[in-house]
């Protein structure tokens, strides 16, 4: 034994523990509409739950979504100011055309293309270049990903970082008939355990009659089991934490959660209200504990969300089993661009030769689509805001997903990650099982109920591909593509929200 604990062996190249969050940084820099998203979503205006993300700094995600939106936007606006200083300067030229004649003309025209054209390509030029260049390093660099981007505003990082250690997570009405744990993924499984007689003392080992039962209820059990897991299964790095989970509509009913009802939720809330769940469970409000495992480089994530029903003589566990394949193809694009040398320099010269014009002469319109977004936006906002201040509308604040789940794709999926999350999931059903042994041993409970129901849950087998049952989800062989439902609200009553509150 001790010969193998001092075994030395070289060590092999592994993946980075932020490298999803690495790759979507850098997404964001090389797609628009990525980072447009996610700056919305992240930091701007809403009403509506961020949806729990997983695995992802998404103050890190948020800031090189600004900085990405911010480049775009200077791009688009230079281009347009190029456009209308083209159309004016055409009315001079012209008249010096007619006045020097054709000859005039064509090197009025040149000048104009020279000018014109020339200033554009330099931009579009420079702008892609700054845009592969930050990719590239927030991608390989060794500087952590937040650092490398500047900051958004201060209250949005704060709410970013409380998201980070939620202890309540409200979600949209609509999913509670089919996904209730959002931002966990995809269903692969739901069970209720076989029951436990929680009544019988155990024997005393001394002899002579019975132990007396530790009086206990399911806080202290949920508190050992998350306490004691990670050495139980043997899964370093396992995250375990109560969570209250609230449907939308009814986050009004917990002041606590939603101070302000023309506001967004809160992701933390006092330890006693998400205790409150477990011991009783209020309307549209459960407690679970979640346990969550990221395999290598956070590619794959597994979930089991586990409720303890404790209603004497009996203990039955609630088990739900989700699952996050790797991201989609779309992110490995930072890894396919030229880094130095000729190659650069050609790809950004054909990239800017062919895409110039488009951008030169989309930039007026887009610019302005933009703006009439955001006015949208606001107006939405301010409309369900009046309704929810006048009417005493009852709006569905709740989570419809999450960043991680919409950009997952479950054909990503390899050997090792679903072989990994398959042993991660069937190491968490173990563990819970003998922490409940363990736990109820420690309060003198007769354990012989314990060993008939544990034959009957070992039998469940997981397999980590994906629920090929639940709506919107198509494939074959039981691999299904990410759920793609953007967020959104729905307020009770009926009618649909905004899209990003």
């Amino acid at each position: 034994m001790s010969q193998l604990a001092t075994r030395r062996l070289p060590q092999l190249a592994q993946y980075r523990t932020d490298a999803v969050t690495r790759h979507l940084c850098a997404g964001a820099h090389l797609d628009e509409d990525f980072a447009r998203e996610v700056d919305i979503e992240l930091t701007g205006d809403r009403l509506n739950a961020i949806g729990l993300t997983l695995g992802i700094d998404l103050i890190a995600l948020a800031r090189h979504a600004r900085a990405a939106v911010r480049r775009i936007d200077v791009r688009d606006r230079v281009l347009t100011w190029i456009c209308a200083v083209c159309v004016w300067a055409a009315v001079p030229v012209l008249l010096y055309a007619a006045a020097a004649g054709p000859a005039g003309l064509g090197y009025a025209a040149g000048l104009a293309i020279v000018l014109g054209y020339g200033s554009a390509w330099w931009l579009v030029h420079r702008t892609e270049s700054e845009a592969r260049g930050a990719a590239l390093a927030v991608e390989h660099g060794s500087d952590r990903a937040a650092g490398l981007a500047p900051p958004v505003e201060p209250e949005a990082e704060r709410r970013l970082l409380e998201q980070k250690k939620a202890n309540v997570v409200p979600y949209t009405a609509s999913a509670e008939r089919t996904n209730p744990f959002v931002g966990s993924g995809s269903k692969l499984k739901e069970m209720v355990w076989q029951p436990i007689d929680v009544s019988r003392p155990a024997d005393d080992p001394a002899g002579g009659g019975k132990l007396a039962i530790k009086p206990f209820d399911a806080i202290d059990l949920h508190t050992f089991v998350a306490r004691e897991m990670e050495n139980i299964a043997g899964l370093k790095g396992l995250r375990a934490r109560n969570r209250l989970y609230v449907i939308g509509n009814h986050v009004p009913y917990v002041t606590e959660l939603l101070p302000d009802r023309l506001g967004m939720p809160r992701s933390q809330i006092p330890k006693q209200l998400v205790q409150a769940g477990l011991v009783q469970s209020g309307a549209g409000m459960r407690t679970y504990l979640s346990l969550e495992r990221a395999g290598e480089g956070g590619r794959a994530i597994v979930s089991m969300h586990l409720r303890a029903r404790l209603q004497h003589p009996s203990l039955t566990w609630e088990v739900s089993a989700y699952g996050i394949p790797p991201l989609q193809a779309r992110f490995d694009r930072v890894n396919q661009l030229p880094v130095d040398g000729f190659e650069r320099w050609w790809s950004l010269v054909s990239y800017a030769t062919g895409a110039t014009l488009s951008l030169l002469l989309g930039a007026p319109r887009r610019v302005s689509r933009r703006s009439s977004e955001q006015r949208r936006r606001a107006r939405t906002l301010e409309k369900w805001r009046r309704e929810i201040d006048k009417r005493h509308l009852l709006y569905d604040y709740g989570a419809a997903d999450s960043i991680r789940e919409r950009v997952s794709d479950w054909k990503q999926l390899g050997f090792s990650e679903r072989t990994d999350s398959q042993d991660f999931l069937q190491r968490l059903q173990q563990g819970v099982l003998i922490a409940t042994e363990r736990f109820l041993k420690d309060h003198h409970v007769d354990t012989s109920s314990y060993d008939q129901a544990q034959q009957v849950i070992n039998t469940h087998t997981y397999n980590f591909q994906g629920d090929i049952h639940g709506p919107g989800n198509y494939g074959q062989g039981g691999i299904i593509n990410g759920p793609g439902a953007g967020p959104g609200g729905h307020p009770s009553g009926g009618g649909q929200g905004p899209s990003h509150p």
